[in-house]
């Protein structure tokens, strides 16, 4: 039988999601002694062996997993919202994993009001297509900036008015004299099912997806 295919962000999605197969009773020794492979087994317990006795689990860039998920060489993909909500694409977005949680945020720096005045607005982002998302739905023209590198620095700068990025704590705003104005939207890792492969192995994905959703919910009901 085909092993079922699951990507993997690399970092710490891959870590909250290999701590949930832990819970689910998966041998995961594979994964967290993975020196420099990309593509490794994990062996599924007795009661999951209907999903075949292995999986393969391959790790890849957050972009990167959107894409093996959507073309159809990987079945399953975990990925955060931030991703999801920045590229798109085709695919089932099945369940909240819960863990990975932050938000898109807009901040400014200290002591300037955003909303104010007329004039055309300029945001500095790594995520233009969100920020875009974002202004059209509040109907104002805002020119966006693209930025790869520390997005705080384009306000400091003078490039932009304000930024919208990912934030968790907001202590790095705070340290460099930023603040948040409005919450954008919430992020959290997602696990999305290739629309095909949700038809062609149904039984096998929906069993899967099934365990991971009821040893969630009991680890929600310990906390």
């Amino acid at each position: 039988m085909k092993p079922i295919r699951i990507a993997l962000t690399k970092g710490r999605l891959e870590k909250d999601t290999v701590g949930l197969f832990d819970q689910m009773g998966m041998d995961t020794t594979a994964v967290k002694e993975k020196g420099r492979r990309l593509i490794l087994p994990v062996t599924l317990p007795e009661d999951l062996s209907g999903c075949g006795q292995v999986i393969e689990v391959v790790l890849a860039k957050a972009a990167d997993v959107i894409t093996y998920v959507e073309h159809g060489v990987c079945d399953l993909g975990v990925v955060g919202k931030d991703t999801i909500a920045e590229y798109g694409g085709s695919f089932y977005e099945v369940l909240d994993l819960g863990f990975g949680r932050c938000r898109f945020a807009l901040a400014v720096p200290e002591g300037k009001d955003f909303f104010s005045g007329y004039t055309e607005k300029t945001i500095a982002s790594k995520y233009p297509n969100v920020s875009r998302s974002y202004f059209d739905g509040k109907g104002m023209d805002v020119r966006i900036i693209k930025i790869e590198g520390s997005v705080e620095l384009a306000p400091l700068l003078g490039l932009s008015d304000g930024i919208v990025d990912i934030v968790e704590t907001g202590s790095t705003l705070k340290e460099n004299g930023l603040r948040v104005v409005e919450d954008v939207m919430p992020i959290s890792a997602r696990l999305i099912v290739n629309m095909a492969c949700m038809k062609l192995r149904k039984r096998e994905l929906e069993q899967l997806i099934d365990q991971m959703e009821k040893t969630l919910e009991k680890r929600r009901e310990t906390k």
